[in-house]
């Protein structure tokens, strides 16, 4: 062989392995796993499995697969692309110093990214604490009585806001809601866009002028876009005369200092925590905050994390009121919000804990101060502010402004610009003395005419001297003792790793959540990430500072039309649900231009996610649910029925591929041909893409908008309950109708377009994952991957059959990339319930499975492709041990009631006082390797209904704890 093609070899062998180290069989167990299920091949399965009229004619025309080392080389060239100019443009995203011992143990720790959503509390103690601190921190800041554990960004929270005012407002009568025009702009971008298809009409003014308005809400900025403060009490007070509900956006930081919107008698506070360590990542991801009024609490959009008690009466963390969420409450839910941005949240709660109140206000004033010391010398040289009083930001007015912006772009600094032609300058954390020097010779084209040193000692001895002395917080905050516990990096450090240690992730063991696809987040994909010239980006900064981004963006785009057959993607969307309402209002506003305005009526087959019906009723559609046959399958006579009575109104449906019960339904290109037939257009939700990936392609079966779980399919990892990613891709005909931006224009779609999220494209910082996913595997290993789920799904399900009963099953009795095994015969025989087998689990080491969805009474398995055949084994085992202790009690020989499974789980704190009627072996180390590696959940089971009849939203006390 010559040398050039002995290079050639070795540049394929390496480039394929990061695919043989993503998927988890190795080649002896892949042929154990097909012997086990009769098959001499995967390519002999996937013809069994899925129907032939929809799979791929051709493989994936994608590059071929980079190895790790080429992936990241390439990526870090785009990524010097861009240029960190120094960034001082505000309007709701700053330089921020993320303390590195949350970086390190935090932001870049896969046992804190890797976990999943904490539905099974007992095994999510240390995120939930983390959640609580943030919501804790959330409302000692805002003055309010309930937060929630963190919304998707401040454009969205805002738009919750208005929902939530409309829903509680005692002004029935009014259909108007005020937005202060001084509000961040993409702000008012996502707002407009929900407001027209609820059919709210919108008022916009200053800030003090929404009292003269007959409202049911309204929307007031403090401190506003410009910087300024304004006193709000009066406003708010004339506005609930008139039983309006009050919303205000602010910013966490200047809250240390400012008055704090509670106390001035709002009823909403929100805002971005982003400035509390999280990088700008050019828009995301970035956790908002939201508080109210407790009487509101029924209305709070997204989750709330409250305090109850385990069985033993400790003291314990878990979802509140979850009946409140989109999962059980469907179309009448609070909002379609799925996605927290829990990552994210916990590392603004860890930036509070680490620094404590003192520290927060030392940086605060020391912002403030800095931004006055701007301000003086910028009245010495002449120059007029806008600003009566500041906190952070000024506006000001000069007379040559090309020439300030020139020095500005040669001082590799950038300013706002705002449409009156004034400038902007947000100082931040990372601001120096230093830089207030360079931004006084690029605004004055001179150097200071004063000793900015004396300037500033002066105003250290004048603290919050631009603030009027009725809006300086005078309340305490953050009175806690985790805010004032772990200032050292050595307490800080150990109190992360306490908390990590009681949380089961990936680190662990397999999370075989039906519907979910917790796989491989693999290091290298996450490594990119944390890069300065990813996540210092401002998402408002010029073009020509944007390139590497805008490339990588671009090219991951390609990519994903590539994979789902689609024409064109937009990645705005900052989760599965927000994709969801993204694409349905392409859809409407697709029907509007065509003169069919009229059509409104989505079906939705009663096995649909529960965002599928909630984000149809935010986009003002009417839900009408099609019924399901005994196989699972969307019933085809009904949906015939429900079409040709509705085919007028018909807007659309929504169905997911595989469908929910986990097979691939045979009738699906006959569902997109009878929607189409009748006007209407397919959504195919994306949740399941997983199984269709270098198979099959939304685009090539018949639908024309998906969205996709970047965070499931295309490895972003679920980080505890967020961040995710839901770009949507769509056919050609519905392209002019993808979100744009108020403030930075995307190019491609109608430039009038509405914006759904506040960032235009999304969290743009966590694409470079699935950008090194896919550049990783290529089109033959995207392909392998999808296989290999088939592969693991279906041994997973012959292996359980003989002890569970697999609910639903596909052509040749195979089951696509997740399976269904039904527990009700056994909840019948035994009372043994599908809670007991999911806490039992934890005490094998393992996170439950999806628990009665889409079916009640069921799990939902979905292993992934990166799980081996030994850790498939090992969760195999652990379920059917768990059988043969049903079968115990179901004879008899143990317990109805005193049981490893109605005791479930176990925790340490068990075996100090032992009364059982069943061995701690038994019960604590069911498993071999246990005895030498054992998670150990914190708590025992959780009371969920006392939790509920005594909402407690925050921080217990330290004595509680020892109660």
């Amino acid at each position: 062989m010559n040398q050039s093609n002995t290079q050639t070899l070795t540049q394929l062998e390496n480039n394929q392995e990061f695919v043989q180290r993503h998927i988890g069989p190795s080649a002896e167990e892949t042929a154990e796993m097909l012997q086990t299920l009769g098959m001499n091949s995967i390519e002999e399965l996937v013809e069994q499995t899925v129907p032939k009229k929809i799979q791929l004619a051709e493989p994936l025309p994608l590059p071929a697969a980079k190895s790790e080392s080429d992936a990241l080389s390439y990526l870090h060239s785009l990524a010097r692309k861009n240029k960190v100019f120094k960034s001082y443009i505000g309007m709701g995203y700053y330089n921020v110093k993320t303390p590195t011992v949350i970086l390190r143990n935090v932001l870049e720790n896969p046992g804190w990214y890797t976990a999943y959503t904490p539905y099974q509390p007992e095994g999510a103690q240390g995120r939930l604490e983390a959640i609580i601190n943030f919501q804790q921190m959330t409302m000692d800041l805002t003055g309010l009585d309930l937060a929630s554990a963190s919304l998707l960004d401040e454009a969205t929270a805002a738009a919750e806001s208005m929902a939530l005012a409309k829903r509680v407002s005692k002004n029935k009568k009014s259909n108007a809601f005020f937005i202060d025009q001084n509000a961040y702009p993409q702000t008012i971008d996502v707002m407009k866009e929900r407001a027209h298809y609820f059919g709210f009409e919108l008022i916009f003014g200053p800030a003090d002028d929404a009292a003269n308005h007959d409202v049911f809400g309204a929307f007031l900025q403090y401190p506003d876009r410009f910087g300024n403060i304004l006193p709000l009490e009066n406003t708010i007070e004339t506005l609930h005369q008139k039983k309006a509900i009050v919303a205000v956006a602010t910013d966490l930081m200047s809250l240390v200092t400012l008055k704090s919107p509670g106390e001035m008698g709002a009823d909403v506070v929100l805002g971005s925590a982003q400035r509390f360590g999280v990088p700008m990542g050019y828009g995301g991801p970035h956790a908002a905050f939201f508080a109210t009024r407790d009487a509101y609490k029924r209305a709070l959009p997204g989750r709330i994390i409250g305090v109850s008690k385990d069985t033993h009466g400790n003291q314990a963390l878990r979802m509140a009121m979850q009946t409140r969420e989109q999962h059980i409450r469907r179309e009448k839910a609070t909002s379609n919000i799925c996605t927290a941005q829990v990552l994210l949240a916990n590392m603004a709660s860890f930036y509070a804990v680490y620094h404590g109140p003192e520290g927060l206000k030392r940086i605060a004033t020391r912002i403030n101060r800095l931004t006055s010391l701007l301000a003086e010398g910028l009245k010495q040289s002449g120059v007029t502010i806008e600003n009566e009083h500041w906190f952070d930001t000024l506006t000001i007015k000069v007379s040559d402004k090309a020439s300030v912006l020139q020095r500005a772009n040669d001082n590799q600094l950038n300013l706002r610009v705002d449409e009156t032609g004034n400038l902007g300058i947000s100082i931040d954390e990372t601001t120096t003395r230093e830089d207030i020097k360079t931004l006084l010779e690029v605004i004055t084209g001179k150097s200071p005419a004063f000793d900015l040193e004396q300037e500033d000692a002066k105003l250290v001895a004048n603290t919050l001297s631009s603030v009027p002395l009725e809006l300086q917080r005078n309340s305490e905050f953050l009175t806690h003792a985790v805010f004032n516990s772990y200032h050292s990096e050595t307490e800080m450090l150990r109190y992360l790793k306490r908390l990590e240690n009681k949380d089961i992730s990936l680190t662990h063991s397999m999370i075989a959540l039906g519907s979910c696809t917790m796989k491989l987040n693999a290091t290298s994909e996450m490594i990119p990430v944390t890069w300065p010239e990813f996540a210092n980006i401002h998402p408002f900064a010029p073009n020509d500072q944007t390139e590497g981004y805008q490339q990588m963006i671009q090219e991951l785009s390609d990519w994903l039309v590539t994979i789902t057959g689609y024409d064109n993607i937009s990645m705005q969307p900052n989760s599965g649900a927000q994709g969801e309402y993204a694409g349905l209002l392409a859809i409407m506003k697709y029907h509007e231009s065509r003169g069919e305005g009229h059509r409104n009526i989505c079906l939705i087959p009663s096995s649909a996610h529960g965002t599928n019906p909630a984000s149809a009723q935010m986009a003002n559609m009417k839900v009408v649910v099609v019924n399901c046959d005994d196989k699972g399958n969307v019933d085809i006579d009904d949906l015939k029925k429900k079409a040709e009575e509705l085919s007028e109104n018909l807007a659309a449906i929504m169905v997911t591929y595989p469908s929910t019960h986990g097979v691939y339904e045979e009738s699906i290109k006959d569902i997109c041909d009878i929607v189409h037939q009748h006007g209407g257009q397919v959504y195919m939700d994306g949740a399941n893409m997983n199984a269709q990936v270098g198979i099959t392609a939304p685009g090539l079966i018949g639908s024309d908008v998906s969205h996709l779980n970047l965070h499931k399919t295309f490895c972003i990892p679920h980080g505890g309950g967020g961040p995710g990613m839901g770009p949507i891709g769509v056919k050609s005909h519905l392209a002019p109708f993808l979100p744009n931006h108020a403030v930075k224009t995307i190019e491609g779609p109608n430039r009038e377009n509405g914006a759904v999220s506040a960032a235009p494209y999304g969290s743009a910082s966590i694409l470079p994952i699935s950008y090194m996913y896919i550049a990783m595997m290529g089109g033959k290993g995207l392909r392998e991957a999808t296989e290999y789920a088939l592969l693991n799904a279906n041994y997973l399900a012959k292996r359980l059959a003989d002890h569970y009963p697999v609910l639903y099953t596909g052509r040749n009795d195979r089951v696509a990339h997740e399976c269904i095994i039904d527990l009700r015969p056994i909840k019948a025989d035994t009372g043994i319930t599908e809670v007991d087998i999911a806490k039992r689990l934890l005490d094998f080491g393992f996170h439950s499975p999806t628990m009665s969805f889409p079916v009640a009474g069921t799990l939902m398995i979905e292993p992934t492709e990166s799980e081996s055949k030994a850790e498939l084994d090992r969760f195999i085992e652990s379920m059917i041990a768990i059988k043969q202790e049903i079968h115990k009690i179901e004879t008899g020989a143990l317990d109805k009631e005193d049981n490893p499974l109605k005791n479930a789980p176990h925790t340490q704190f068990d075996l100090t006082v032992w009364e059982k009627s069943y061995s701690i072996k038994e019960a604590c180390f069911p498993l071999a390797d246990q005895i030498t590696s054992k998670f150990w959940p914190s708590v025992n089971r959780i009371d969920d209904v006392f939790g509920d009849r005594n909402l407690m939203c925050s921080c217990p006390t330290i004595d509680s704890y020892r109660d």
